[in-house]
C-alpha cells in the first residue's frame, strides 16, 4: 500500500508542467537544496521534486514503477543494474565520490581510529543498512579490512539510510559511520574535527563512486536532460566539492 501511494503521488506530480521527479541518495540531502537553487538560476520554470532515501530502496521503487526520471545513487552498482535491465536510458556516469567518517557526541579518543569501536565506552555504533546503503557497506568493508567486524558487529544500530545514521550517531548511539558530506551542513557546524568526528582511512574501503542516470520517464523531457547535464557541470562540481565530495 505504501509503495502504491508513493507511485500515485509521484505520477500526479509528474503530470504538472515543468515538474521533474528525481530520486536522490540520502547522503546528497545536505547538498541538494543548494544544487537546486543553482539550477533554478537558469531554469526558473522547472520545479525539481526530490525523493530522498537509501539507494537500494530507491532502486526497488524504480523497478516497481515509480515515475522518477533521474536517479542519483550513492554508488555505481544500482545505476548499472537499472541500465542493464533497460530501465535507465543513459549509461551510468560518476557525478561525485563520497568519503566515510565517524561522528560522536561523546568524549572519545578519536585518534584510535576504528579501534575506538572496540572499547568499553562504545556500546552502540550507528551504521546505515549495508544491504541498501553503499556507505553502510563501505563501513563494513573498512572493519573487515582491519579484522574488527566480528568484534564490533554486535554493537550495530542499523539506520535505514546514511542521513538517518547521522541522527542515530548523535542520539541513539555512542558513535556512528556517516557520509563526510553531512558534516558540511550548517546544522552540523557545532561538531569539530578530532573532537566529534574523524575521517575513516580511504584505503580501507573501495572508492564510493556515486552514479547518475536518466530513467525511462525522462525519454522525451528537455527538463530532465537539462537537470542531468547540470549535475555533471562545473557549477555543480563546485557545490559538491564544497560539501566534502571528491569530484574530478
Amino acid at each position: 500500500m505504501k509503495k502504491l501511494f508513493i507511485i500515485l503521488t509521484l505520477t500526479l506530480a509528474s503530470l504538472k508542467a515543468g515538474t521533474i521527479n528525481v530520486a536522490v541518495a540520502a547522503n546528497v540531502s545536505y547538498a541538494i537544496e543548494e544544487l537546486k537553487k543553482e539550477f533554478a538560476k537558469t531554469h526558473p520554470d522547472t520545479k525539481v521534486q526530490v525523493t530522498l532515501s537509501s539507494s537500494g530502496k530507491l532502486t526497488a521503487q524504480i523497478k516497481n514503477g515509480a515515475p522518477y526520471g533521474m536517479f542519483m545513487s550513492a554508488n555505481m552498482k544500482y545505476p548499472n543494474a537499472l541500465y542493464s535491465e533497460g530501465l535507465a536510458i543513459t549509461e551510468p556516469k560518476v557525478y561525485a565520490q563520497g568519503a566515510l567518517a565517524m561522528l560522536t557526541t561523546k568524549k572519545l579518543d578519536l585518534t584510535k581510529g576504528l579501534e575506538i569501536l572496540t572499547t568499553q565506552n562504545v556500546k552502540k555504533v550507528a551504521i546505515a543498512n549495508p544491504q541498501t546503503a553503499p556507505y553502510g557497506k563501505a563501513a563494513l568493508d573498512a572493519l573487515k579490512k582491519v579484522s574488527l567486524l566480528d568484534t564490533v558487529e554486535k554493537k550495530f544500530v542499523y539506520a535505514e539510510s546514511i542521513s538517518q545514521a547521522v541522527t542515530y550517531s548523535v542520539s541513539a548511539a555512542d558513535i556512528g559511520f556517516i557520509a563526510k558530506s553531512s558534516l558540511y551542513s550548517p546544522k552540523m557546524s557545532q561538531y569539530k574535527e578530532g573532537v566529534n568526528y574523524t575521517d575513516v582511512d580511504t584505503t580501507l574501503y573501495s572508492p564510493i563512486e556515486q552514479g547518475i542516470v536518466l530513467l525511462r520517464p525522462a525519454q522525451e523531457s528537455v527538463e530532465y536532460r537539462a537537470f542531468y547535464e547540470f549535475m555533471l557541470s562545473e557549477n555543480a562540481k563546485k557545490i559538491f566539492r564544497a560539501y566534502g565530495y571528491i569530484v574530478k
